[in-house]
């Protein structure tokens, strides 16, 4: 483990962010000294964007997951405050507008490119298994409505596979 105290503290801690992404195979920029954009692929959500912030003290990761739900927000985050009794390191959090992320944090001093490798993929993970399920529960007036304009219009409903239990039927000749 390399040593964090003092004042180098979060410039040694953005050379070990630094030294862990380069090694991964992920899509990262360095926005300004030890703030770091990160792209996670996933299936159910295709792309999780992050950022790692390095402070004196520890990581800060924030990452996007979805918008302020349409609709059953009491249902929505009462999911998402269950699924966090089940996280490590990371957890669901909203904004002042409701958007949905994951937040965590790593002390300094237990930053190695392990932890930063087990921090991306624990948010990968998280962010890609609790998507349609967000989707769901928060926007099934809208995935409905979909299915719809869609069949009505002959267009594919494949990207609609995962909803399936949405689909209202067959469009009204």
């Amino acid at each position: 483990m390399i040593d964090l105290s003092g004042d180098g503290a979060a410039k040694t801690g953005a050379a070990v962010v630094r030294a862990a992404l380069r090694d991964l195979d992920l899509t990262w920029s360095e926005i300004d000294g030890g703030l770091f954009s990160v792209t996670l692929p996933g299936t159910q959500k295709l792309q999780t964007e992050c950022a790692l912030e390095v402070g004196r003290h520890g990581l800060a990761i924030r990452a996007f997951v979805a918008r302020r739900p349409e609709e059953n927000e009491a249902g929505v985050f009462g999911w998402l405050l269950e699924r966090n009794l089940k996280l490590g390191m990371v957890a669901f959090a909203r904004d002042r507008l409701g958007d949905i992320y994951l937040t965590g944090r790593l002390p300094v001093e237990t930053l190695t490119p392990g932890a930063v490798d087990q921090l991306l993929g624990i948010v990968a993970e998280a962010a890609d298994s609790s998507f349609n399920i967000i989707l769901a529960l928060g926007f099934a007036d809208s995935i409905r409505r979909e299915w719809r304009w869609r069949r009505a219009r002959g267009e594919s409903t494949a990207n609609l596979a995962a909803f399936t239990h949405l689909d209202p039927g067959p469009a009204p000749s």
